[in-house]
Formats: C-alpha cells, structure tokens, sequence
C-alpha cells in the first residue's frame, strides 16, 4: 500500500509541467495559483487530523521555510519549460538528489561515496548534452538557459526537499507540513511578483481550469501520497520512485506538446537519468530504514 502510495503521487506530479503548460499563463502566475488553488483545500484537510499533528513549533517554521524555497524553485522551473520544453526541464530539475549528495559533502561533512563521486560528472556531461551544445537541432527557444535556469531550480528544489524532510521527522499527518510548506510558497511568489512582474490575479478559463488541476493533482494529492509514503518506505525504494516522475513528465511532454529533443539531448537525458539513479541509490543503501509508525 505504501509503495502504491509513492507511484500515485510521482504520477501526480509527473503531469505539474503538462497542466502549467497547457494553462498558458507566464511562470509567475502559475507558481501562485498553484499554491494558491491548493492552500484551502490543505487546510480543510489538516484540520480534520490537526489532533494527530504533535510536531513541536520548529517543526512547523521548518515546514514555512520549505516553501520559501519551493516557490523559488516553481518560478525559476516554469520560467525553463519556456525556453527548453516540459520533460528536459523536469529531468533537470529532478537532477536535485546530486545536489542534495554534494550539499551533504559540504556543508554536513558526509563524504560521498567513490560511485557517487564518479557519478556527478556523468550527470554533469549529460547536462551538458540537454543544453544542447549550440547545436542548431537542439530543442528548445534558448535550451542553453533553460538548461541552466533548470540547474538553478534543482538547487532550490533540493533546499525543499531537505527542510521538508526535516519539518515532519515524527511522521505526523502529512497534511500539516505540505499546509506549511504551501503558505509559505504562497508568501514567497508573491514576493517574487514584485520583482519579476505582477500576478494575472482575473481568471480566464480554460486556463485557470488547468492551473486548478495543477493546484488539486501535484500539490494536494501528489505531495500528500508522497509525504506519506516516502518517510515509511525502504531508502532504496525511495530512490527508485524519485526517477518516475521525469521519465513520466517526458513521456506526456511528447504525447501532449510533440516535444522532439535532438538526438545530443535525447542521449544527455539518459546520462543524467542514469546518473542521478546511481547517485539515489549509492546514497539510499547509506540511510538508515524508516522505523513503523502508527501515525
């Protein structure tokens, strides 16, 4: 059950780059509705088992500091679908467990492992594949800044995924810390807007009906199974379903938009795929197992 949990929610969030793209509106508009659409329905959620959420105060400022850096990752990965196309800019992003390995090195002093250590230049080249390499059939408007842009999300999507992690160590109710990390998603896009350019807050249709299902499918069912799942579930298993979504994403990028990344980028997906895989699961067999919970 748990494991089908995990699969739920990666499906979920393997179609946030299709809705946004189908929606049409610019990056900063559907980071905000997406959190915006969803923080109600969270908070309902949250308070039918708000008596089963005993996280102390940090906990919850953990969970708020979450989505700080969610809504700059959700700006910056829509403002790279624009430029390098749905699934490569979700691939990117998801090369984050990289991220997360080398942020461990420095910061935490956790050695890497030599596979891992061989692994990060093989995501890297393939990085470097996706971007195209001035070639003139790469896909993409600009796939050398979308490529980066993706890179700079990865970074704050990885910061996310720590801090999240953190905010709910007791396994409480899942609903609370996403209802956290979702407000806080909220404050940080709005004051992204200033910045960046205002919010289109009128809402047209159908493209407000594509951002609801954004807000209702990845950020209120998708996260909801996965912080379920993923602090029960074994940390190789984890690591497997952490490739789902990009493999997914890149799947209906090409059934939905006709995405045809050129044979360079095709064969850079798959070093990064490849690459990020190994680095997952070389780090899962160093976790510690999840213990049971009755929460």
């Amino acid at each position: 059950m748990t494991s089908f949990s995990a699969l739920a929610g990666a499906l979920a969030i393997s179609f946030s780059a299709i809705l946004f793209g189908l929606s049409g509106v610019d990056p900063i508009t559907g980071a905000f509705f997406r959190v915006a659409y969803a923080l109600p329905v969270l908070i309902v959620i949250w308070l039918t088992v708000r008596h089963r959420d005993r996280r102390s105060r940090k906990m919850r400022l953990l969970a708020l500091a979450s989505g700080i850096l969610l809504g700059v990752d959700m700006v910056v990965w829509h403002t790279s679908i624009g430029h390098i196309g749905a699934g490569l800019a979700t691939l990117i992003a998801n090369s984050q467990v990289v991220f997360v390995a080398v942020g461990a090195w420095l910061i935490l002093g956790e050695r890497p492992s030599r596979r891992i250590i061989v692994a990060i230049p093989v995501v890297l080249i393939g990085v470097a594949m996706v971007s195209g390499l001035g070639r003139s059939d790469a896909y993409g408007s600009n796939p050398l800044l979308g490529t980066l842009l993706a890179l700079v999300a990865a970074m704050f999507y990885a910061g996310f995924i720590l801090v999240f992690r953190a905010s709910n160590k007791i396994q409480a109710p899942p609903a609370g810390p996403l209802m956290e990390a979702t407000a806080g998603g909220v404050v940080m896009v709005l004051i992204l807007s200033t910045v960046t350019g205002g919010i289109e807050f009128a809402p047209t249709w159908p493209a407000h009906g594509w951002l609801i299902a954004l807000a209702l499918g990845a950020q209120v069912v998708g996260w909801l199974a996965i912080g379920y799942a993923l602090p029960r579930l074994p940390a190789v298993e984890t690591a497997t379903i952490i490739l789902v979504q990009p493999v997914l994403t890149m799947i209906w990028a090409s059934l939905v938009f006709d995405e045809r990344p050129s044979t360079v980028q095709l064969v850079g997906a798959a070093l990064v795929l490849a690459g990020v895989g190994f680095v997952a699961i070389a780090r899962a067999r160093l976790a510690p197992e999840p213990t049971p919970t009755t929460v």
